[in-house]
C-alpha cells in the first residue's frame, strides 16, 4: 500500500509542476483587459451576501499629493527601472484580467485534485478528510459536485467583493497611478476607472482566502500567485501599494461571509454512510426497481449520496421537490426501459468516428478540471470577446457558477433519490467509451450541467443563445454515445438544467446590471 501512496504522491507532483507551468504560460495570448464600458454604478447592483456593498468599511485614502503617496509612484518607477523579461511576461499575463485568471488557476486545481484515491489493502477505500488534507488521500478529490461548488463559491464571492469596491472607488474616485502622475510608464490599457480600492487586489483577497479553504493542501502555490499578481499590478503602472491593501483587505472581509456559508452548507456531510447507502438500495429494491450497484472491483463506495442536500445559491430546498425535481425514470421493468437499454447497446456496438469524438470532447473525467470547468472555459473564450468589466466578469461568472453548483445538487438529488442502474449493469456487453461514473444513472449530470450553463450564457450573451442551447445538447448525448446514460437521463436532465438556469436569469433580471 505504500508504493501505491508514494505512486499517487508522485503523480501528484507531477500534475502539480504541470499546474503551476500551464498557470504562468498558458493562454499568454488573450488581450489585455480593455472594458467597453467601466460600469462605474456598479456599487449599486445587488450583491449575493453582503448586506449592501458598505457592510465591510474602507477607510479614505490619502491624497495623491501626499509625500507617501510620491514614495508609492516612486517604487512603480523603481520596479520598472530593473524590470526583468519574466516581469514584463507577469504583467502581460494579468493584464488580461483578475476573474479570467484566478479562474484559470481554479480550474488547473481542479484537474490536480480530480483523482479518486485506490483502495486500501483490505478492500475498503480511504476518505480525503479537511482535517487532514495532507494525508492520503490528498483533500479534497475533486468531482464534478465538489467542482462546481467550489467555482460557485469563489465566483459569487469576486462578485459581492467587486460591487463592495466599485461602491468605493465612486466614493472616493482616486485617479490611477498614471492619471495621478503622467510620468508613470503604464504597461496595461489606460482607463478612467478610479484604482482606490484596487479591484485585482480585491480579487486577490477574496480568492484567496476561498480557494485555502477549498484546497488546503495548495496554500503556498496559491500564495505564490496572489505575489505574483500583487508585483504584476505595480510594475504595470495600475496600482500604488496602498490601492492594493485596501483592495485585498476588502476581499478578505467579504472572503469570510462565504467561508461561513460553506461551513454551514451541508456539504461536509455529503459522504452519507454505509447505513444510508444500504437504504437507498433497498429502498429502489422495494419500489420493484433494480438498484445501482458500484461497477468498480472491490465497490467503491457511491460519489457524495447526499449532496442533493446541499444548501443551494438560487433557490430553496422546497423549490428543489416541487419544482426543479425530475420525474421518476421508466422503470426497469418497462419496454421503455428496454428501448432505452437496446439503443445505448447500440451505440456502444457500432459507434461512429464523430460519436467518438463527441464522447471525447464532452468526457471531462479524471485529471481535468470536470464538465462544470469545460462551461467556465468556454465562457471565458466567449466574455473576453465581449470586452467586459472586470465586476461584470465577476457578475457573469458568478450567475454561471451557482447555476452550475444548483445544477450538481438537483441532478445527485434525482440521482440518489431513484438510485437507477447505469446501462453496463444491465447489459454486461455494454461497453463504455470513455470510462464509468461510480454513482447511479438517473439524471445525466453532463446533461444538467450543460442545460443550466447554456441557458444562463444565453441570457448574457443573447445573439449566441442558440449556439449553446446547441452545444449542451452534443454534450448530453456524448453521454449516450459514449455508453454511459439512456436517452431519458440526458433529456430530463437538460430539462432539469435548463429549470435551473431559469433561476440564474431570474436572478440577473433584477440584481441592476442589466
Amino acid at each position: 500500500m505504500k508504493k501505491i501512496n508514494l505512486l499517487y504522491i508522485m503523480l501528484a507532483a507531477v500534475l502539480l509542476y504541470s499546474c503551476s507551468k500551464d498557470i504562468t504560460e498558458r493562454n499568454m495570448d488573450f488581450p489585455a483587459l480593455q472594458p467597453a464600458s467601466t460600469d462605474i454604478n456598479a456599487g449599486t447592483w445587488k450583491p449575493i451576501l453582503l448586506t449592501g456593498p458598505t457592510e465591510f468599511p474602507v477607510a479614505a485614502p490619502i491624497a495623491t499629493t501626499t509625500p507617501d503617496y510620491i514614495a508609492q509612484v516612486n517604487e512603480i518607477k523603481s520596479f520598472q527601472a530593473k524590470m526583468t523579461r519574466d516581469e514584463k511576461n507577469s504583467v502581460k499575463y494579468w493584464s488580461a484580467g483578475a476573474v479570467l485568471r484566478w479562474n484559470e488557476i481554479m480550474r488547473e486545481l481542479v484537474a490536480l485534485h480530480n483523482l479518486p484515491p485506490y483502495q486500501n489493502a483490505d478492500g475498503t477505500y480511504p476518505f480525503p478528510s479537511a482535517n487532514n488534507p495532507l494525508a492520503y488521500p490528498q483533500f479534497p478529490f475533486a468531482n464534478p459536485p465538489y467542482a462546481a461548488r467550489a467555482y460557485a463559491y469563489v465566483a459569487a464571492a469576486q462578485y459581492d467583493a467587486l460591487v463592495a469596491a466599485w461602491h468605493y472607488k465612486k466614493l472616493y474616485n482616486r485617479p490611477a497611478p498614471y492619471n495621478a502622475d503622467p510620468t508613470v510608464n503604464v504597461l496595461i490599457p489606460k482607463s478612467d476607472l478610479p484604482s482606490y480600492p484596487s479591484e485585482d487586489a480585491v480579487v486577490i483577497g477574496v480568492t484567496t482566502e476561498l480557494l485555502k479553504l477549498l484546497f488546503p493542501g495548495d496554500q503556498e502555490f496559491i500564495q505564490l500567485k496572489a505575489e505574483e499578481h500583487k508585483r504584476a499590478r505595480i510594475i504595470a503602472g495600475a496600482n500604488v501599494r496602498s490601492d492594493l491593501e485596501a483592495g485585498e483587505t476588502l476581499g478578505k472581509s467579504v472572503a469570510q461571509k462565504f467561508v461561513t456559508r460553506a461551513r454551514g452548507d451541508r456539504a461536509g456531510a455529503a459522504i452519507g454512510n454505509q447505513t444510508i447507502w444500504t437504504q437507498m438500495e433497498n429502498d429502489a429494491i422495494a419500489r420493484g426497481e433494480i438498484p445501482w450497484i458500484s461497477q468498480e472491483s472491490p465497490k467503491r463506495p457511491p460519489m457524495l449520496p447526499l449532496f442533493g442536500k446541499v444548501k443551494t445559491f438560487l433557490f430553496d430546498s422546497l423549490t428543489m421537490v416541487t419544482t426543479i425535481r425530475p420525474a421518476a425514470p421508466p422503470s426497469t421493468s418497462s419496454q421503455q426501459f428496454k428501448d432505452e437499454v437496446a439503443e445505448v447497446y447500440s451505440f456502444s456496438k457500432n459507434p461512429t468516428r464523430e460519436q467518438i469524438r463527441i464522447a471525447h470532447f464532452w468526457a471531462d473525467g479524471l485529471a481535468t478540471y470536470t464538465p462544470p470547468g469545460h462551461w467556465n472555459a468556454i465562457a471565458t473564450e466567449d466574455f473576453v470577446k465581449q470586452n467586459f468589466s472586470e465586476v461584470r466578469w465577476a457578475r457573469n461568472m458568478g450567475l454561471l457558477n451557482m447555476a452550475l453548483m444548483d445544477a450538481a445538487i438537483a441532478c445527485w438529488d434525482a440521482k440518489y433519490l431513484y438510485f437507477n442502474p447505469r446501462p453496463s449493469q444491465i447489459d454486461p456487453r455494454i461497453k463504455t467509451t470513455t470510462g464509468l461514473p461510480n454513482f447511479p444513472s438517473y439524471i445525466s449530470g453532463h446533461s444538467t450541467f450543460s442545460g443550466a450553463a447554456a441557458t444562463i450564457l444565453g441570457h448574457i450573451i443573447k445573439p449566441k443563445a442558440a449556439e449553446y442551447t446547441a452545444m449542451a445538447k452534443e454534450a448530453s448525448e456524448s453521454r449516450i454515445y459514449g455508453a454511459i446514460h439512456y436517452r431519458s437521463d440526458c433529456t430530463r436532465g437538460l430539462e432539469t438544467g435548463n429549470k435551473v438556469g431559469e433561476y440564474a436569469i431570474a436572478r440577473a433580471l433584477t440584481d441592476g446590471a442589466e
